[in-house]
């Protein structure tokens, strides 16, 4: 007792000066910018990301699974956010009440996992519906405000819009408005596109690598989907790393760092089982090769994977054992 009546009273003089100091600094020197700035910047992340989304039902689970479900990931993704509501895992955590999301986010801040909702998926086209980008990002941020969410993953999946050349002017406004809402270093942003849509001179608007020119500074970083675009796309180190396939040009890893996306924003997106996609799946054995030949050549980014409870543990344990070892 003796010990904690001490400490109360250290605590107390200690703030009292901290109060004191900031009162007495009228405006931050500009060191003190040069400070802060770096502050920011450390709260975001750093690569490798390890990233699983989950939709699934999972029975006797209501939103996040335990941490020890899911050691070896540092983000989780609840899916769906949708234009019309939360959806799915999305909304189960809606469900939780004030306190037990606090507990969790406590629980998950200790593993250092990150807990983020993911916007969209394949069933929303916010652009082909004529969603406004802006009102889109205004609604979205405060739902993630409001439930206490580390930030989103933009899933944007509107082909339409893509093939049409309508996608990319509402993906750079949309992103604009949403980090002006989640400032960086508070919160997340991530965005999930297909790995197609970083070839270059193919898509009318740009594709994403118009999108990552004008806004890929508000992006932390890209879980790109490296499945479901063919048979046989993706699904050799080769095809996956460095060159992929004429029909889908200039979308492998490494290809698409050479469009100059940076080499920490390549997340590579895999399905957990053949369920999970309709092609693109490899074995967690050889994608972990895979990756260990990526790190070799100085790509730290990461591996991403739909869905919980098809990945968990083993899962990202098997992956990252070649080369970030859990």
């Amino acid at each position: 007792m003796l010990s904690f009546g001490f400490r109360r009273v250290a605590a107390f003089v200690v703030a009292l000066l901290v109060l004191q100091l900031g009162t007495a600094a009228a405006s931050p020197t500009p060191l003190e910018g040069e400070a802060k700035g770096e502050l920011v910047t450390r709260a975001t992340p750093a690569a490798p990301h390890w990233v699983l989304y989950s939709d699934k039902f999972v029975s006797g689970t209501t939103g996040p699974p335990a941490t020890s479900a899911i050691t070896g990931f540092n983000t989780f993704l609840l899916s769906f956010w949708l234009t019309e509501g939360a959806w799915d895992k999305a909304q189960e955590w809606t469900t939780l009440t004030a306190a037990q999301r606090a507990t969790v986010k406590s629980q998950y801040a200790a593993a250092g996992i990150k807990l983020l909702v993911s916007a969209f998926g394949s069933t929303d086209t916010p652009t082909s519906s004529g969603n406004d980008p802006v009102g889109t990002a205004n609604s979205i941020a405060a739902w993630v405000k409001q439930y206490n969410l580390d930030g989103v993953d933009v899933d944007y999946e509107d082909f339409n819009a893509m093939n049409g050349g309508t996608a990319e002017n509402w993906l750079i406004s949309f992103t604009r408005q949403l980090r002006s809402q989640l400032p960086a270093g508070d919160y997340i942003i991530t965005h999930a596109p297909v790995a197609p849509w970083f070839t270059p001179n193919r898509y009318p608007g740009g594709g994403y690598l118009k999108v990552h020119q004008q806004v890929g500074s508000l992006i932390d970083w890209y879980n790109v989907q490296f499945y479901n675009q063919g048979a046989s796309e993706y699904t050799t180190c080769a095809g996956l790393l460095t060159s992929s396939s004429s029909a889908v040009p200039n979308s492998a890893v490494f290809q698409i760092i050479a469009s100059g996306v940076p080499a920490n924003k390549v997340v590579i997106g895999k399905p957990a089982n053949t369920g999970d996609a309709s092609s693109g799946y490899m074995a967690p054995a050889t994608l972990a090769g895979c990756v260990a030949q990526a790190k070799s050549q100085g790509w730290t980014s990461g591996v991403s994977t739909w869905e919980y409870p098809d990945a968990a543990a083993s899962w990202i344990q098997t992956v990252r054992s070649s080369s970030w070892p859990v």
